[in-house]
């Protein structure tokens, strides 16, 4: 892994019989984690902040999102049935530069958007617990609060273990969508009805500086938060059947289908509710079903809001506990992070650690946009970095028959990832700061764990394509 990995005869040796994963995923199970894996927070708490950088075209920096994420899919679909492991971007950066530290970058870039998603519902599961069931939580005091208690009960949940099962993921994508679905229903009704403002859809935010296009460029930017998910299924690989076959098909329908939920949810959402009013607050979905069914129990749809995010938060906070635990065993972290409870089996201090980070986020970043624009910021580049290793694997020939992408598209890929995360897209110059300090307290523990084991003369290894492959001792 890094200077500072253990030797492979220093590492706890796996059972050579160990069994391989049970391949129970056919195609519309796979869907169904797809759809689910992307729908979540993003939605339900950032389209008012999008509305209110680009007016009434909100569902633009959406499709712009769909389209960067569906590009950047293509090059995840070569690799996966390339190498049909329970493997992530970490070791396809491995893989293709050979670099240890680039691939202790890599991972640990994608733990801290884990936690800074998980920081983002936990904010949108206050704000929605307030509006819902009246609390009246104005204050940012309020929220927080809710927001710490919130994540420390998804970090009692997280350290008591948690069983992954692909029939519980069918039922929390099923609610998830329900909620969106509402919007759907109630918008497209209300127009039927003659109600709400249809013309909005096409009406930009007058125009700055910048005239039109930067704000839809700055908007995407937050949007593409919304998108980001897809790139999980990659963990799922080896529990599907045929997945050189299966997967490319399924992957791209489960993103198309999202993107059109999205996009018929912005023009809900814009033709009951003006781009100012979206904007106030955290919870702008809740303000359309509001305006456009005022009879509909508000609770009931707050409640989905808060299922989904909460979902969403956990699963986020697994995936980062579970990538600490990981590195912490290959000894790129310090070694007690990898410790296991003796009675629970989870990685308890990497839990505690994870959860301390998402505090921090929480109490001194608090806000939806700068923890959500962190999250897209970080995968934006992990993104970039896994189209460049789609090219420079291309020397890399398998046996068996994979999908291989057009050429172009993991160069456009590249491109539009680099793009997006820059600085001349208008993104909030915190979300670089957040993203600096997540990785800098990465750095520092790497460097402290290099120097505690070349003093005890530990020898390097290369990792294997399972060691950061996200599928952690979850029980």
């Amino acid at each position: 892994m890094s200077d500072a990995t253990l030797s492979s005869s220093a590492l706890p040796q796996a059972d050579a019989a160990e069994p391989s994963l049970h391949r129970v995923m056919g195609p519309w199970l796979l869907l169904l984690f797809i759809v689910g894996d992307i729908l979540g927070t993003g939605i339900y708490a950032l389209t008012g902040q999008v509305a209110k950088q680009v007016g009434g075209v909100v569902w633009l920096p959406f499709l712009v999102a769909f389209v960067v994420a569906m590009i950047t899919a293509f090059s995840y679909l070569e690799l996966v049935t390339k190498y049909p492991r329970a493997a992530g971007a970490a070791l396809y950066a491995h893989k293709a530069f050979g670099v240890h530290f680039i691939t202790f970058i890599v991972a640990f870039a994608v733990m801290c958007s884990g936690i800074t998603s998980a920081s983002t519902a936990s904010r949108a599961f206050a704000a929605n617990m307030s509006q819902a069931f009246g609390l009246n939580l104005t204050g940012g005091m309020g929220i927080t609060l809710i927001g710490l208690a919130f994540m420390a009960i998804v970090a009692a949940v997280n350290f008591r273990g948690v069983g992954e099962s692909v029939k519980a993921n069918v039922v929390l994508t099923c609610v998830e969508l329900t909620g969106l679905l509402i919007v759907i229903f109630v918008g497209l009704w209300a127009i039927a009805a003659g109600q709400g403002d249809v013309s909005r859809i096409t009406q930009f935010k007058p125009a700055g500086d910048g005239g039109m296009f930067w704000p839809v460029i700055a908007a995407t930017t937050l949007a593409f938060f919304a998108m980001v998910g897809f790139e999980d299924s990659v963990n799922m690989a080896e529990e599907t059947k045929n997945p050189t076959r299966i997967f490319p098909k399924i992957l791209l329908a489960g993103l198309v289908i999202t993107g059109v939920i999205y996009v018929l949810v912005s023009i809900s959402a814009i033709t009951l509710v003006a781009p100012e009013q979206l904007g106030e607050g955290e919870t702008p979905l809740l303000k359309v079903v509001a305006a456009g069914a005022p009879n509909f129990p508000i609770w009931i749809f707050g409640f989905i809001t808060m299922f989904a995010v909460a979902n969403s938060a956990l699963i986020n906070m697994l995936m980062a506990s579970r990538l600490v635990y990981g590195m912490s065993r290959e000894r790129v972290l310090p070694p007690a992070l990898g410790k296991v409870h003796a009675t629970r089996r989870t990685p308890y201090i990497a839990i505690g650690f994870t959860t301390l980070l998402a505090f921090a986020l929480i109490t001194f970043v608090g806000e939806v946009p700068a923890l959500g624009g962190t999250t897209a910021l970080l995968l934006l580049c992990v993104f970039t970095v896994v189209n460049i290793a789609v090219l420079v694997l291309r020397k890399d020939t398998v046996e068996h028959d994979h999908f291989r992408t057009p050429t172009l598209l993991p160069v456009l890929g590249a491109l539009f990832c680099a793009f997006f995360a820059g600085p001349w897209t208008g993104r909030d110059p915190v979300q670089y700061k957040i993203a600096g300090i997540l990785i800098g307290v990465g750095v520092v523990l790497w460097l402290v764990t290099v120097m505690v084991n070349r003093a005890a003369g530990v020898q390097p290894s290369d990792p294997t394509m399972e060691d950061f492959g996200g599928h952690g001792p979850v029980n």
